[in-house]
């Protein structure tokens, strides 16, 4: 049997339906007040919101001041490194680094040799130029080797890739004693010594490679001039910075 309900009972029924809804309703918008409410004593308008950054800014500054006086720790990059990461991001020489090898290929740039090889990578996209030796005419890769030397330590080349491999002045050492720095050399025209760039870490050389490219940094492990590699040699750089273009190293 339906159960019948009093036109009294349901207008009953429908008032504590609506109370219900008024008291949740209540008790929403108190939360919502209570979590917009700042803590007690806390200052609100323009001048409570000016205070607030006042304090947040002595606080930022506070922290930059104990970062600065705070020793550095062992492995932290100067500003100086810095620079040099800088410089070889944006000449592409640590974006074609393998894996791990960044951080060892900046170390080796920072060594003795790290004016000579920085200078040659300011050549970066020179033109070649067979028989070029100069930033308006272009390079070929002797002339370019030579300028580097000359220009960064005083130590004036002879002018061709042969001469270089021959001069007595520079000592001949293995691929696996390499430091930035060293000049090596490859066999690209069926003669030794045909070809010559500058080492600068990691396995890899910058050159004035042929006719048509320009001044770029290559791997010396690819294929075709791991098979080309005929030697490298060192010259003192410190003595012919020493000398300051004077005595034997230079002519």
């Amino acid at each position: 049997m339906p159960l019948v309900f009093s036109a009294a009972l349901l207008n009953r029924i429908a008032a504590a339906g609506l109370l219900v809804v008024g008291c949740c309703a209540a008790h929403a918008q108190g939360v919502a007040q209570a979590a917009t409410t700042p803590p007690p004593g806390t200052m609100t308008g323009a001048y409570g919101q000016s205070l607030q950054q006042q304090q947040q800014a002595a606080a930022a500054d506070k922290a930059a001041q104990a970062n600065a006086t705070r020793p550095a720790q062992p492995g932290a990059t100067t500003p100086a490194q810095d620079a040099v990461s800088r410089f070889l991001n944006e000449r592409g020489i640590l974006s074609a680094a393998e894996p791990g090898g960044s951080s060892r290929l900046l170390a080796s740039v920072r060594d003795t040799a790290s004016d000579l090889v920085l200078s040659a990578m300011n050549f970066l996209g020179v033109r070649y130029t067979r028989g070029g030796n100069s930033v308006e005419n272009g390079f070929d890769c002797s002339g370019f080797t030579r300028h580097i030397f000359e220009m960064s330590v005083g130590l004036v080349l002879p002018r061709r890739a042969d001469e270089q491999a021959k001069d007595h002045s520079l000592l001949a050492i293995r691929q696996d004693e390499l430091k930035p720095g060293d000049l090596v050399f490859f066999n690209t025209m069926k003669r030794t010594f045909s070809h010559v760039g500058i080492y600068v870490g990691e396995g890899k050389f910058i050159h004035a490679p042929r006719t048509g490219s320009a001044v770029r940094v290559e791997d010396m492990r690819d294929s075709y001039w791991a098979k080309r590699f005929t030697g490298a040699r060192r010259a003192d750089l410190k003595a012919a910075a020493a000398a300051g273009g004077e005595g034997p190293l230079a002519r």
